[in-house]
């Protein structure tokens, strides 16, 4: 965005502030100033008003002009042919240096003398205003002659531009930087007042009629007119040069100024296009989607609001009667919908598609105080309008929360004035709270920290103090923070176990779920789009993803394969739990000197160990659990706390095959069993205690657990543990088998005797010979 002092000028009163001012006050409000460029012209350049212009004698192309240049008349050549039309000039005098180090001297031109140079903007280091010399008029103050052209506040002005992000729509207008510039320096706008006379005392409504069909997005006026002539302005030609806007004719030039100063945009259409049979303008709206708004004209689109307009409709220097165009849509609706419909736009779509100006009225004024000023128009009285019933954002603001975010303190009369100085609407809810409607120029503030940052870019950055940062969270320990805890916790003794954390998504192959037996999501519930052909489904076991982070492993020759993962698994519902799943492959240690190069592969034994070492003491039953991985006769399931919870497997051989894998142990177990849980302390011994070995001999057939299930059901106090310790079979036992147990056995309130601990171990002999049949080895 490109603005200029004078023209803020017109807006803010900006005598007592300096360029330097300007530039810290820009950047300090969040409006980057790119470059300032303060343009100065040189001395000895002179307003000159001609008073003769001649054909040079010798010279087609050349003028010889009489020119009034305040310390006399002097006679200059000049090459321009748009000399012929001018009155007051530029001249540079004799001894003037222009850019370029180009010194103005007496000269001679076909043998005809010249003393001095009629100017173009270009060659003063002014931006082209277009061929030939610049033509001079009172739009840019009162000509005097010999006055100096670099006293004209208007033309030796200071070229702002500035950097915008893409949420200040707001300040795409010159009129919008001032109100900015006005909030942060606290000076007052100047207000914009301008009655227009209305010549023509025919009503709109006899000569044009507005329908529309369907819902309307956007706000519309429209003006009729009739006009005659356009002058041409000089200033208005300088400062579009100046904001680098380009534009063709006198009208469009008029047209694109008051857009670039207000931000309201305007079209001008040719009113024929729109007369209908009886000889009259019907303009209808067509809502054709949501934010396409289509003008047409005779049943012919002639533009989008907002988007585009056709060339061949749009009026121009040489159109009599015109009609005007305001409008206002919402930027959010807009882009939307172009980008949806992959419309063709037009420069003033970049306008109302980062959020133009909704003030209508005051675009429309502005235009008619330009055109009462260089043309003769016509307005015919009243407008044809379509408003959109709009309810403005509110926000609430909390004075207290708002000197928190900005990290100083901020009095709620201080945030008000610069609200409403911003164009907010405030209305009071108590102490220290007020309600700010944000206007509809600021599409961009929905929450309290957008209104912070205003306030923030108001008080400006530099004047916040320092502070150093500080973070109070506030205590939120709670059953997340615990669960979080407990998983890391173990995490972290997986790892001191040997296991590497295996972190995949919680997607899987659902046709190897269905192989191996594993429930899958139902149809209805499925993913509609998959990240890929092979995680199509959600998982319902960890396993599968282990076993192929195992695999991928041995393509890259690991011998020592020990992954975990906890995670998200699901039903055929999608029910979710939480699972911790083992997957132990190859050698169960490295290779080293103590196992000379050739470390044993993985057992049952051992895995049942390392699964022991991350979640602590568990149970064995036979396995209950059914599902293709599991080894058929080398599994059991995982018992704790007297709840089977998971399971623990040899990979069948079948599997390990498919997945080329060797010796491979598995085991899945529910998380929410491995939570710890509350224990209340019980009383320890300070007596000794002593361990005493039972040997037995019992059927071949009968498994440890049979006996352990009777051991534990055994009500001895001073029984404290049972593990066993040695199980022998040998063809001298027949179809027996010798098991040896340890018992810890130690009394709570005094120290054993011999009588207590044969006490014990003979009810213990007891109950084996008479539930398990047991014999005395």
């Amino acid at each position: 965005m490109i603005v200029t002092r004078s023209w803020l000028n017109e807006f803010i009163d900006l005598s007592s502030v300096s360029n330097e001012k300007l530039y810290e006050t820009f950047n300090s409000i969040g409006l980057e100033v790119d470059s300032i460029n303060e343009i100065k012209i040189a001395p000895k350049v002179v307003v000159g008003k001609i008073l003769s212009c001649e054909k040079h004698p010798d010279a087609d192309k050349l003028n010889v002009c009489q020119i009034d240049v305040g310390t006399g008349t002097r006679q200059i050549v000049c090459g321009a042919a748009n000399v012929v039309d001018a009155e007051y000039v530029a001249v540079a005098t004799i001894g003037a240096v222009l850019p370029g180090d180009f010194e103005i001297k007496h000269a001679k031109l076909r043998g005809v003398e010249s003393e001095g140079m009629v100017c173009a903007s270009s060659e003063l280091g002014l931006p082209d205003t277009g061929k030939g010399i610049m033509i001079l008029d009172e739009s840019i103050g009162e000509l005097e002659v010999g006055r100096e052209f670099g006293s004209y506040e208007k033309v030796a002005d200071t070229i702002i531009e500035l950097e915008l992000t893409a949420n200040r729509g707001d300040c795409l207008s010159v009129y919008g930087v001032a109100r900015d510039l006005s909030a942060a320096l606290d000076i007052e706008m100047k207000p914009f007042e301008y009655k227009q006379e209305e010549r023509m005392k025919l009503g709109i409504a006899r000569e044009a009629e507005l329908h529309t069909e369907g819902e309307m997005d956007a706000d519309l006026r429209y003006k009729l007119a009739t006009i005659g002539t356009i002058e041409n302005s000089f200033l208005i030609q300088l400062r579009l040069a100046m904001v680098d806007v380009e534009a063709q004719g006198n009208l469009s030039k008029i047209l694109a100024y008051a857009t670039h100063t207000t931000g309201v945009i305007l079209r001008t259409y040719n009113s024929d296009v729109f007369l209908n049979d009886n000889n009259k303008v019907l303009v209808r709206i067509k809502a054709v989607s949501k934010g396409i708004m289509e003008v047409v004209a005779n049943e012919k689109c002639v533009s989008v609001v907002g988007v585009e307009q056709s060339d061949e409709v749009t009026a121009n220097d040489d159109t009599q009667k015109l009609l005007i165009e305001a409008s206002y849509i919402h930027p959010d609706t807009l882009v939307e919908a172009v980008a949806s419909a992959k419309l063709k736009t037009d420069d003033l779509y970049y306008k109302t598609s980062r959020g133009s100006n909704p003030d209508l009225k005051f675009g429309l004024t502005f235009l008619a105080s330009l055109m009462d000023r260089y043309s003769d128009i016509n307005c015919y009285e009243g407008s044809l309008d379509v408003t959109v019933e709009r309810e403005n954002a509110k926000v609430i603001v909390d004075a207290t929360e708002i000197s928190s975010i900005v990290g100083m303190e901020v009095e709620l009369n201080k945030i008000v004035t610069i609200l409403q100085k911003l164009g907010f609407e405030i209305s009071s809810m108590g102490d220290h709270v007020v309600a700010a409607s944000v206007p509809l120029f600021r599409h961009d503030i929905k929450h309290i920290q957008d209104v912070a940052e205003e306030i923030v870019r108001i008080i400006g950055i530099n004047n916040i103090e320092a502070k150093p940062f500080v973070f109070a969270e506030k205590p939120r320990l709670n059953d997340t923070t615990d669960r979080y805890k407990a998983k890391k916790a173990l995490k972290n003794r997986a790892v001191g176990a040997g296991y590497y954390e295996n972190v995949s998504y919680v997607f899987s192959d659902k046709s190897l779920l269905e192989k191996y037996g594993f429930a899958v999501t139902k149809e209805s519930l499925e993913l509609a789009n998959p990240i890929a052909e092979e995680l199509n489904t959600l998982r319902s076991t960890i396993l599968i993803n282990l076993l192929n982070a195992a695999k991928r492993n041995v393509s890259y020759s690991k011998k020592s394969i020990p992954l975990f993962e906890i995670g998200a698994v699901f039903d055929a519902t999608r029910a979710q739990r939480e699972v911790m799943s083992f997957v132990f492959s190859g050698q169960v240690e490295g290779e080293n000197v103590r196992n000379a190069g050739k470390p044993a592969m993985i057992d049952f034994a051992g895995f049942t160990q390392k699964i022991g070492a991350v979640i602590g003491s568990f149970d064995l039953v036979p396995c209950t659990t059914k599902n293709g991985l599991i080894h058929p006769y080398q599994s059991a399931d995982i018992v704790i706390e007297g709840k089977v919870c998971g399971y623990l497997a040899k990979l069948h051989p079948t599997v390990q095959e498919s997945f080329g894998l060797p010796v491979t142990f598995i085991a899945e177990i529910d998380f929410e069993i491995l939570l710890p849980k509350h224990m209340n302390a019980t009383a320890i011994s300070k007596f000794q205690g002593v361990y005493k070995d039972l040997s037995v001999v019992i059927d071949k057939n009968m498994g440890y657990y049979e006996v352990a299930k009777v051991l534990n059901g055994l009500n001895l106090p001073m029984l404290k543990d049972i593990y066993p310790v040695d199980i022998y079979e040998d063809e001298k036992l027949g179809d027996k088998k010798s098991l040896t147990v340890r018992f810890f056995i130690q009394s709570m309130d005094r120290t054993l005797e011999d009588s207590d601990i044969e006490s014990v171990m003979d009810e213990i002999m007891a109950t084996l010979a008479r539930e398990c049949k047991a014999e005395l080895r």
